[in-house]
Order: structure tokens, then sequence, then C-alpha cells
């Protein structure tokens, strides 16, 4: 597969990962804490993003379902932990506006976890 092609279906996959990490916590966020409800999100937005780049974005992978899904959990926790992070810095540390937090910390870890995947989690 294209390079182009990878990055536009690592787009498209991301996308739809992050809309659903922000629907879920825009749905949680006034019953819980904002960290906990961005972890929430988080959650139900990896399967998404698991299989969304194991079945389009990386397909031409070599190794198998098991061994992408272990590294790309460690991936994908990773991406959480800067995710978490810069969301809680903005929110708490500079007053920030929930979703505009949660929208920066969702850009910063989507860089993160593209480099990640690319050259470990789904590698050839």
């Amino acid at each position: 597969m294209t390079s182009r092609r990878v990055g536009a279906w690592f787009l498209a996959v991301g996308a739809g990962a992050a809309l659903t990490h922000l629907l879920v916590f825009a749905l949680t966020k006034n019953w819980m804490l904002p960290e906990l409800a961005n972890a929430t999100g988080f959650c139900v937005a990896f399967l998404v993003s698991f299989f969304g780049h194991r079945l389009l974005s990386f397909q031409d992978t070599t190794i198998t379902l098991l061994q992408s899904l272990r590294r790309f959990a460690l991936t994908a926790l990773a991406g959480f932990i800067c995710n978490e992070l810069v969301f809680m810095l903005m929110l708490r540390g500079l007053g920030w506006a929930d979703m505009p937090a949660l929208l920066l910390a969702l850009v910063l870890a989507a860089g993160q976890t593209f480099v990640l995947s690319r050259f470990w989690a789904f590698a050839r």
C-alpha cells in the first residue's frame, strides 16, 4: 500500500476514533470527573482505532492480530498518557474549557500514535 493511501486511511480512522472519543466524553463528563470521562472516551475509541487501523490503515501488515493488538495497546496507552497529561495541564493548570483542552490533547497524541503505529505496532 502506498504511503499516501496509508496516511489517508490513518487520518480517516483517526478522525473516526477522535469523534468517538469526543462523543463519549461529551456524554459522560457531567457524571464524572473530566479526567475519567476522557479515559472512558479513550477506552471506547481504542476499539474503533485498533480495528480501523488493522483492517484499513495497515492492512498489509505481516504480524498476527494478537501481536498487533498487544503492540497497539502499548502505543495507544502511550498516546493516552500524553493526551491525559496535556488535557490536565490545559484544563487544571491553564484553566481552559474542557473541549478545547481535549481537542489539543487529541491532536498531539495522534502524531505520536501514528509514528509508533506505522513503525512498530503494525510494522511490516
